[in-house]
């Protein structure tokens, strides 16, 4: 290693890792004024097909930092992406090969489901990682030139009271140079950042190896349903499933030019490590000896769910897969990593803009480790359901001949009265699997406990099921609930665009003008970036053409709302005060960390 060329770095935050996790770490901060450097030891973004699904909560991050049209536009059509569905295998010498056993909505349908439209802006949209992360590096490096730089490693990392000192290597230029930053977001995978810092990980469950091909083919003629984005084959031929995911680029559906495939297998079977045996493996599962397949990659990874000790050391803070890593069942990996830096960018803008103590931090780990854990809980059980529920119910195993997995798989089609049960316990299974594909709770409606939140007394409302409803809330440490607003000229627009990226916006009811007053005394005497807003449907700053928001708002004309940057409540008032200013300055303090003084003229 030669001596530097580069100058010594001084920024206020370094972010490890150039993935989904650390490119929207930088957009954001970016958007929030904060000056930053993103280093990957990698050469360039994935070249892998990996996480593809992005839910409705990651698509509103993801326009928060600027990037979410443009995924729009490559994202696969909605029509493409409405349903689930599970086969006899691809295909074989008979009709019965490759026929359908039950399709299942999926993520808000393509866009029909009326609860998912009523839950936000955005639908679920799906775009493969390798499409994904250039198109979020080009626009990281757009709003932050020469401050996005793939191919250099971090190396060394030591921390004191005062900050963070990294050492990183320029891998071309074979020379070293030293970042100084007030912080440092560990977005690299885990590789390199948890070691340094002295974070471990523990395994909450090891389920199966599988194997993954990355394949351009053309199955147009093999595969049904355009409106099926995952497709799990059983075969009869090998009693193995098999899932296949259309990857576009261009074309989806059953046209799609690429695909990845992926099979199971024991934990450590030593087949899965031969890619002749893998291929062969796949081959003889979907029917397909002959076809050709061009395979770009085979890769291996385990299905299980591991999760850090801790997410912080200091002034080191770890996301996305660095923090928790679990099973792509239910797409919650890349979503939470991007829901990760979504908590933790705010947070670090107002410490470094001084309006907030460094206690704020504090609560980024109980904040996400509550969803987290669960997120990665969920995919355990969205997998074991699969593994445990689903393939036995249909009776198609290793264990049995071909024939023997026909039979079984003719009960489900058979109308003998014998058959019925049989049946209807298949169906269910693979009903249940909305566990996987409608856990719209999960995925939107997570909530957060900590000193930044300031509670009302009130309970959690009951939820009939807590993984498939979204019951919209204003409850402290809910997501804002969402709602179309208009202006005087009728301009509309959905309630979350109220909130930039760092800023507090404070919503009142139509009767609510005192509450504003003192969030504007607030704001003016602190500097703290605090918007104030009445809203109802005939009266107000801004209007509820629908009556969404007045549903949804569990306030009265004359309460308030305080909603925090990332577009959770922190704090509420269903009726007027007395002295307005006085819980307001309270409410901020605590979820600042610091005191603040009402304004001497409230």
């Amino acid at each position: 290693m030669t001596a530097t060329s580069t100058p010594d770095q001084t920024v206020d935050v370094l972010i490890v890792g150039g993935g989904g996790a650390g490119l929207t770490a930088s957009m954001l901060l970016t958007k929030l004024g904060v000056e930053h450097l993103l280093v990957s030891a990698l050469p360039t973004t994935s070249i892998l097909p990996k996480a593809h699904v992005l839910n409705q909560r990651t698509m509103e991050i993801l326009e928060d930092a600027g990037v979410a049209d443009v995924i729009a536009e490559r994202s696969t059509p909605p029509q493409n992406l409405a349903a689930s569905a599970f086969y006899a295998g691809l295909t074989g010498p008979t009709e019965e090969y490759g026929r359908r056993i039950a399709r299942i909505e999926c993520w808000g349908a393509g866009g029909d489901d009326e609860h998912w439209r009523a839950a936000s802006a955005w639908q679920q949209l799906n775009l493969p990682q390798i499409r994904l992360e250039p198109l979020m590096k080009d626009h990281a490096e757009a709003l932050a030139p020469g401050r996005v730089r793939f191919g250099h490693e971090l190396t060394a990392l030591t921390q004191d009271g005062e900050g963070v000192t990294a050492t990183v290597c320029d891998l071309e230029a074979q020379t070293e140079y030293t970042v100084h930053a007030r912080y440092v977001i560990g977005a690299d995978g885990g590789r390199t950042v948890p070691g340094l810092i002295g974070v471990t990980h523990e395994g909450l469950g090891h389920l199966t190896e599988t194997a993954t091909l990355h394949v351009s083919a053309d199955f147009s003629r093999l595969a049904q349903d355009d409106d099926v984005l995952i497709r799990w084959l059983l075969s009869p031929q090998t009693g193995v499933a098999v899932v296949m995911v259309p990857m576009g680029p261009e074309r989806w559906g059953r046209d799609s030019e690429e695909w990845v495939i992926h099979i199971n297998y024991p934990v450590d079977d030593p087949r899965a490590q031969s890619d002749e045996q893998v291929e062969a493996d796949v081959r003889a599962s979907l029917g397909i000896a002959d076809l050709p397949l061009e395979i770009h990659k085979i890769t291996r990874w385990s299905v299980e769910a591991v999760m850090a000790d801790r997410y912080s050391e200091g002034r080191v803070f770890l996301v996305g897969d660095a923090a928790h890593r679990h099973p792509p069942t239910g797409g919650l990996g890349l979503t939470s990593g991007i829901q990760d830096v979504h908590n933790l960018t705010w947070k670090l803008a107002a410490v470094l803009h001084g309006h907030a103590a460094p206690a704020l931090l504090d609560t980024y780990e109980p904040e996400r480790r509550s969803s987290l854990e669960r997120n990665a809980q969920r995919s355990l059980e969205n997998a074991v359901n699969h593994f445990g529920a689903i393939n036995p119910t249909v009776g198609v195993s290793h264990e049995q001949t071909e024939e023997e997995n026909l039979a079984s798989l003719r009960r489900i089609w058979s109308r003998r009265p014998e058959d019925a049960e049989h049946r209807s316990a298949v169906l269910r299974a693979i009903r249940s699997q909305s566990m996987e594909f409608n856990e719209h709770n999960v995925e939107y409606g997570y909530t957060y406990e900590s000193a930044a939140i300031v509670p009302d007394g009130t309970h959690a409302p009951d939820n009939p099921d807590a993984i498939r409803i979204y019951e919209p809330s204003t409850r402290p440490g809910a997501p804002l609930p969402h709602a179309w607003i208009d202006d005087e000229d009728g301009n509309r627009r959905p309630i979350k665009d109220l909130v930039p990226p760092g800023r507090f916006l404070l919503i009142a009811g139509e009767d609510g003008e005192a509450w504003c007053e003192a969030a504007r005394e607030l704001a003016a005497s602190t500097g703290l970036p605090l918007d104030v807003v009445r809203i109802g449907h005939l009266d107000g700053d801004l209007f509820d053409p629908r009556l969404t928001w007045v549903r949804r708002r569990e306030i009265g004309p004359d309460g308030a709302i305080l909603v925090r940057p990332d577009r959770f409540v922190a704090w509420r008032s269903v009726g007027a005060a007395d002295d307005p200013a006085a819980p307001l300055a309270d409410a901020l303090g605590r979820i600042l960390g610091r005191p603040i003084a009402v304004p001497a003229s409230a």
